[in-house]
């Protein structure tokens, strides 16, 4: 069962959670987020998560991968911020978190974890294919109607002025 949410108690700002890659439907994920963030207060957590390899056995070769992931997630969470300051969202608070694991597990994790996390904001993919991996998996897979907090999904073709 998750804990409860203490984003509306005394000395808690409500969280605003953003899963980061290299995808495009990130940015438009970002950009809600800093928004709602800069209309009615809170903080930007972004998220990259480094998913498991099928060699783990080699330790060597597994732990040069770590530190390839991590310096990629450092610079993702570098071009994220630089694009929201350039979008005018420069005063807003964030955090920067890495979790090695599978996704959807991480993210659960993390909620639990972080009692002001009050809302999950998905990007979804704009083409053809569907709304990305992600968003079929929490929203509309096994998790969907136990999950701890809202989801928001925004449409990944929406464009910011």
């Amino acid at each position: 069962m998750a804990k409860k949410r203490r984003v509306y108690e005394q000395g808690h700002l409500r969280k605003y959670l953003v899963v980061v890659d290299d995808l495009p439907e990130v940015e438009t994920a970002l950009n809600f987020a800093a928004s709602r963030i800069a209309h009615s207060g809170g903080v930007l957590v972004m998220l990259y998560i480094i998913e498991p390899q099928d060699y783990q056995h080699w330790v060597g070769v597994r732990q040069v991968q770590l530190e390839e992931e991590t310096n990629t997630a450092k610079a993702i969470f570098r071009l994220n911020r630089r694009k929201l300051n350039n979008a005018g969202f420069d005063t807003i608070a964030s955090e920067e978190v890495i979790r090695e694991g599978k996704k959807a597990e991480e993210i659960i994790k993390l909620i639990d974890e972080d009692e002001d996390i009050a809302i999950l904001v998905l990007g979804a993919a704009a083409d053809a294919k569907g709304p990305g991996p992600l968003v079929s998996s929490l929203a509309a897979g096994k998790v969907a109607g136990t999950f701890p907090i809202p989801i928001t999904i925004v449409p990944g073709d929406l464009t910011w002025m």
